[in-house]
């Protein structure tokens, strides 16, 4: 039976068991297809010798192989539903983020200009779903930390223009790799973030002072009524963050309880 042990930040888990060293607690998690946290197979391979790959080893000359079509290539312009390319990329950020335009939006570090989350291809509109000519067009969408929205700008790129913007408020889309940084740089740096940096000291020996001693995985936080403090109450409307922080070649730290709000560049703790 499993048993809860309480530490600095929740609990030690390493397979089905729970190991508590020193005054650390992490969760401690077995890769697929690995032996232990420092693992980086993918767990999809059979057994050499196994019964499965012999036989197969005698099909193998009637079974053609299976054929991928690759992306268009970097620096050309796609057709139709294809994927967008670098070069059609790298162009419609650079259209959709005309200095004017966003002049007064911030990032997640407070500075000017919006947070760049996601560029994609945008859908067909209605009107053009049996055309064979229709304008390919693509979404670049930003989180503005100044106005708590998520702007999304759409890219004509055979006019090389923007035919639209559109502003939400309380959408949260995932989090960018800026925005996961700076939450753990947030983290590392509060007195409720004492926890975790005990839990890696505990497992290195070292003292943590920045996100890059850290692996991060992270989801956005919703706030549900009544289940945490005043504080995070706003979490939904503001941009809230839940880490899942892990020591390099080592195991995770379970700081579940804690969510940093990156609107207010505040953490909080749940109940």
């Amino acid at each position: 039976m499993r048993r809860k042990v309480h530490r600095h930040l929740g609990k030690v888990v390493a397979g089905a068991a729970i190991a508590v060293a020193g005054t650390a607690a992490m969760l401690a998690v077995t890769l697929p297809g690995s032996a232990g946290a420092s693992g980086n197979g993918n767990g999809n391979g059979a057994a050499s010798g196994s019964p499965a790959r012999a036989g197969a080893a005698g099909d193998a000359a009637a079974v053609p192989p299976g054929v991928v079509e690759a992306p268009p290539a970097a620096g050309k312009e796609g057709v139709g539903s294809d994927p967008l390319t670098e070069d059609e990329t790298a162009r419609v950020v650079k259209i959709a983020s005309n200095p004017q335009a966003l002049a007064r939006t911030e990032n997640v570090e407070g500075d000017k200009g919006p947070e760049e989350l996601s560029v994609t291809l945008a859908e067909p509109e209605e009107s053009e779903l049996d055309s064979t000519s229709a304008p390919r067009r693509a979404d670049v969408t930003y989180y503005d930390y100044k106005d708590d929205a998520l702007v999304t700008r759409t890219v004509n790129l055979d006019t090389g223009k923007v035919e639209s913007t559109g502003t939400q408020h309380g959408v949260q889309p995932p989090l960018s790799h800026d925005e996961t940084v700076e939450a753990a740089q947030l983290l590392i740096a509060d007195p409720l973030g004492a926890g975790l940096r005990a839990d890696f000291k505990d497992a290195t020996g070292k003292a943590l002072t920045s996100p890059d001693q850290l692996k991060l995985d992270s989801m956005v936080y919703r706030a549900a009524p009544g289940a945490q403090p005043a504080a995070l109450d706003k979490c939904g409307e503001h941009r809230c963050v839940r880490l899942f922080p892990k020591v390099k070649n080592g195991p995770w730290i379970d700081s579940r309880d804690l969510i940093i709000d990156l609107s207010v560049r505040k953490v909080g703790k749940l109940h």
